[in-house]
């Protein structure tokens, strides 16, 4: 049997009693809503007597009984309104159950209900709807965490980030700050579509099951395909597969892409995560940088009604021109130390000298990003393009056009994170062929992050593709940054987590 709470064996009675009065706790017909709580406290004009026959739905959060009269708070999407339920309106005849049954006793904070009626003012002031009709559209058998307020301390709050992450249709029943980061969250990706279908791009989709898990350098999640009987990874990027289209001769193409690595979590990694992924061809990535400038402030306007935004102690502005700072500049400016024609040994000497946590596994990249991540990443507050990364960092990008050394590539850094990564996409398949391979050999040496060789995607560009600017962006950052969340889990509805039955376990091995 569950382990049911007295308040929630309460609940179930009460169930059960509704049931007993031929009232159908959960009805299966149409609720004729025609009104929000926003809507009525925005709209009503006591003046013109407006708003006369609502009906809203919500959840009842609070209840005052007063005899044969009572004020409760209603809660639908878009926030609070009170209510008014008198017994004689509700009950006109003599059957009064409605009222002294059913909403006094068997009704709990958390039940959703429909109310018709007409919008007024109290004596007190309170804008409020009057209960002509009470109907219960659906029992709750769980108790809310309702917050209260004594003495100006809180108490009951759902802060806890476990049971928020764990349970957030709780969350976002209790804490109504929260539906507004996802709002915003979904205004993001409207305006990102928006800005991409005005520059003539067209939104595709692409394998999420994959034969060759391409793109990028990351860990794969593997599964298994029965019918086939071939190993299938899950996407770690959309890249490859985006380009092969710009091939088949489309002029822009981008996805916004569940993609998934198998790799470590923290505040701004989560396993599963959302990446927008979007080609230009015959664009290189001087043009992306215009283009990615003129969607930030674009995106922070239609959000926040402003380019500037606080991201926890900073104020970063998303107008205007960012910086371009070379990556090897960047690490004399910050760590002092000039790595450029450096080879792999002293670049290991470097790190040793510098205090560089490094691998026996990593080739020249790695090492170089090493260095940068431990002595710049968090230098850069602002919005600040990172440039010219070298050769050996970047595999599927075209080299640089006046220092064969580099590449022609950038990341925008934002608070010390990465907020995007961009190429002008290498084409040459020649090149393409000879950095897959060097990237097989780095996964010899036990680099189980280097990129697969893929001989299709290499084969499409023996076909030819036009001069191309890619770019790739996670949406799960960008919303962090947009809304001044400082972990990734509070911008996913459901963030990956144990589940509990393991907790559990392992709590009640700790107890033994």
């Amino acid at each position: 049997m569950a382990d049911f709470s007295e308040q929630e064996l309460i609940r179930r009675e009460s169930l059960a009693k509704l049931r007993e009065l031929g009232i159908e706790p959960y009805p299966a017909a149409e609720y004729p809503v025609n009104a929000t709580a926003a809507q009525i406290l925005e709209e009503f004009d006591p003046e013109k007597g407006n708003l006369q026959d609502v009906c809203i739905a919500g959840r009842l959060m609070s209840r005052r009984i007063m005899g044969a009269a009572s004020f409760g708070e209603l809660q639908d999407e878009t926030g609070r309104i009170q209510i008014y339920v008198k017994r004689d309106e509700i009950c006109p005849g003599e059957d009064k159950t409605l009222y002294n049954t059913v909403w006094k006793k068997l009704l709990d904070i958390g039940d959703i209900v429909g109310i018709k009626g007409f919008a007024f003012i109290t004596q007190t002031g309170q804008l409020s709807v009057h209960a002509k009709e009470l109907t219960l559209l659906s029992k709750s058998l769980r108790v809310l965490p309702i917050v209260k307020e004594l003495d100006g301390q809180v108490f009951d709050a759902f802060t806890d980030p476990e049971l928020r992450y764990r349970q957030r249709y709780v969350d976002l029943i209790v804490n109504p700050q929260v539906k507004d980061t996802f709002v915003k969250r979904a205004k993001i990706i409207a305006t990102m579509r928006e800005y991409f279908n005005a520059a003539g791009c067209l939104e595709v989709e692409t394998p999420i099951l994959q034969s060759i898990p391409g793109g990028a350098a990351a860990r794969p999640f593997v599964t298994h395909h029965n019918a086939l009987d071939i190993p299938l990874y899950l996407r770690i990027a959309n890249e490859l597969y985006l380009k092969r289209l710009i091939v088949g001769g489309y002029s822009g193409v981008y996805e916004f892409a569940k993609d998934f690595r198998n790799e470590g979590m923290d505040k701004t990694h989560n396993p599963e995560f959302t990446c927008m992924e979007i080609y230009v061809a015959y664009k290189d990535y001087n043009w992306m940088m215009k283009f990615v400038e003129r969607m930030l402030e674009k995106i922070s306007l239609a959000v926040n009604g402003s380019t500037k935004v606080t991201i926890g102690d900073n104020e970063v502005d998303f107008g205007g021109t960012y910086r371009r700072l070379p990556i090897l500049d960047a690490i004399k400016e910050y760590a002092g130390v000039d790595v450029k024609g450096m080879d792999e040994d002293q670049l290991r000497a470097t790190c040793k000298k510098l205090g560089v946590d490094i691998e026996p596994s990593m080739g020249k990249g790695k090492l170089i990003d090493a260095i940068f991540g431990t002595y710049c990443e968090d230098k850069l507050v602002q919005p600040t393009f990172i440039i010219d990364y070298p050769v050996e960092m970047s595999p599927l990008t075209k080299r640089h056009r006046t220092d064969p050394t580099l590449t022609e590539r950038f990341e925008l850094f934002v608070c010390g994170k990465e907020l995007a990564n961009a190429y002008s996409e290498l084409n040459d398949p020649i090149d393409q062929l000879e950095r897959f391979e060097e990237q097989a050999a780095l996964k010899s040496k036990g680099d189980d992050e280097a990129m697969y060789i893929d001989l299709d995607f290499v084969r499409a560009l023996e076909y030819g593709m036009p001069p191309t600017s890619g770019l790739g962006m996670g949406i799960d950052r960008l919303t962090m940054f947009m809304t001044g969340q400082t972990t990734i889990q509070d911008v996913l509805f459901f963030p990956q987590m144990r589940p509990e039955k393991v907790l559990k376990k392992e709590a009640g091995k700790q107890d033994e």
